[in-house]
């Protein structure tokens, strides 16, 4: 019996040993997985590298480099749990182009007996030519011409000069367009115009029509597929410019002058005739009140 307990005690002891030394000691080659879908995000400049998938007894680290020269780390991103690395103050060189690896690393308490450490490789990214540039915001409004004028606003970016937000157009400079698509009421052809400014007179357009419009950021130097930015949401105008006959009708107008002479002329002639009743009542009451006296 005592040969039996001893056994069993000795055969646990070796089962912990064994346990505790392996999730120590090494997690071996298949418990490091490799990153996958490692992609860039970028809108307004705010670049972010994410993958997946989530880590459980390891931990992630990014390299990025500029083509052609030396890794670097971020800080933020070494031995992380996270799967994703904002890397948009890392880009300094907006026209440069850059690559990231993701290495997947033993968490702490744990090691591996891999000599090297699982790395996947993400695609060129360019800032200056690959970031999404958002919905802008604009308004439509009528001059003293009753001309249509749209009013667009540069978006801000997730760059900074001295503490300050830069916007597209300081980024782009004279690279930046505004592309605006609009479509008169009632017609289903849509036409486009790209232009410089942020201030646009639509003098192009039928006098008096209402108008609706879309803006989109337009960089002519990138690629096809990437020049244009988001679409922003419609905006309408209004049908100024048109004369009262060319809104109601003629028919309609002076149906509504000829009413409006008829109400005056009625309002006139009751008026003289209050004014003549009230004139030839006084002196009746006047002789009325002397022949009493």
């Amino acid at each position: 019996m005592r040969n039996i307990m001893r056994n069993i005690m000795a055969t646990l002891c070796i089962s912990v040993m064994v346990f505790f030394g392996a999730s120590s000691a090494s997690l071996g080659r298949g418990h490091l997985p490799r990153a996958k879908n490692v992609t860039w995000l970028s809108h307004n400049f705010k670049t972010i590298l994410t993958w997946s998938p989530k880590p459980s007894n390891h931990t992630y680290t990014v390299e990025f480099s500029r083509v052609g020269q030396d890794k670097q780390r971020n800080p933020h991103c070494i031995r992380s749990r996270e799967t994703e690395c904002d890397l948009t103050n890392n880009l300094k060189d907006l026209k440069s182009f850059y690559t990231a690896d993701v290495l997947s690393e033993p968490a702490p308490g744990f090691s591996t007996d891999l000599m090297e450490l699982p790395s996947t490789p993400s695609k060129k990214f360019c800032p200056y030519n690959d970031t999404l540039i958002g919905r802008p915001e604009f308004s439509v409004k009528l001059n003293e011409n009753q001309t249509i004028v749209i009013f667009i606003q540069d978006q801000l970016t997730a760059l900074h000069h001295h503490g300050n937000p830069l916007t597209i157009r300081d980024v782009f400079k004279s690279d930046l367009k505004y592309e605006i698509t609009y479509t008169k009421a009632g017609s289903t052809g849509p036409r486009k115009v790209v232009v410089d400014g942020n201030e646009v007179e639509m003098t192009e357009l039928d006098a008096g029509q209402s108008y609706c419009f879309t803006v989109a950021a337009h960089i002519p130097s990138r690629k096809r597929g990437k020049k244009t930015g988001k679409l922003s949401f419609p905006q309408c105008s209004p049908a100024g410019g048109r004369s009262i006959i060319d809104e109601y009708g003629l028919w309609a107008v002076g149906g509504g002058v000829f009413l409006m002479v008829m109400v005056l002329v009625a309002v006139v002639m009751l008026t003289v005739a209050c004014c003549r009743r009230i004139n030839t009542g006084k002196p009746a009451e006047d002789s009325e009140a002397i022949t009493t006296a």
